[in-house]
């Protein structure tokens, strides 16, 4: 079972119809309890880096550390990407995951954001992930900050300046763009995740 966590600022009814279009056994939850029982775990995100407090306060995010510090198969996608380094500067009161070195900014002053669209990748080799996705694929983004480049950084793409598009480490993933909005390249993205070994 994949659990979707549900901390009010996900895209939950798009992400579920995908995973639900790849045969993805998923539940929407806010319980860190369902998290704890989950094969998967899959955290969207929209909107203010601020609406990660949720995790803190409602014990998802202590769940979600103890479940990805077992090695279970964990998936960010926007600001659940961002969630995944020490934080961002949108809302430096709030701390992330920290699972990933560096801390999420804005795009660079003078440049307009949000950055949205259809944008290109820059695959590096050897992410599961983003296993038979050709790099120049396009994929839709939305977002005003963005992860910088780190060692664990898979996927690039850029606006103006590069930007980590995907990260990957063992079982933790994250994506800057949204799957669910991306076509056949986001749909082999999901289902390259769902058939991680549990």
């Amino acid at each position: 079972m994949i659990a979707v966590v549900d901390y009010k600022a996900g895209n939950l009814a798009s992400v579920m119809k995908s995973l639900g279009a790849v045969e993805a056994d998923a539940v929407s939850t806010e319980d860190p309890e369902v998290v704890r029982r989950a094969e998967k775990i899959v955290l969207p995100g929209v909107g203010h880096f601020a609406a990660t407090e949720f995790l803190e306060r409602c014990g998802l995010k202590q769940a979600i550390a103890e479940r990805v510090g077992a090695g279970v198969p964990f998936l960010g996608i926007c600001v659940g990407l961002q969630w995944l380094f020490f934080g961002s500067t949108e809302a430096q009161d709030c701390a992330g995951l920290g699972a990933f070195n560096a801390v999420c900014e804005r795009f660079a002053e003078g440049k307009k954001v949000p950055h949205v669209g259809w944008n290109s990748l820059e695959i590096r080799e050897g992410s599961r992930l983003l296993a038979g996705v050709p790099t120049g694929s396009f994929v839709y983004f939305t977002h005003s900050y963005r992860a910088p480049i780190v060692s664990e950084t898979v996927a690039v793409a850029n606006y103006d300046e590069d930007f980590t598009a995907a990260v990957e480490r063992d079982n933790i993933m994250g994506v800057q763009f949204h799957p669910e909005k991306s076509g056949a390249a986001g749909l082999r993205i999901l289902r390259n995740f769902v058939e991680l070994p549990c």
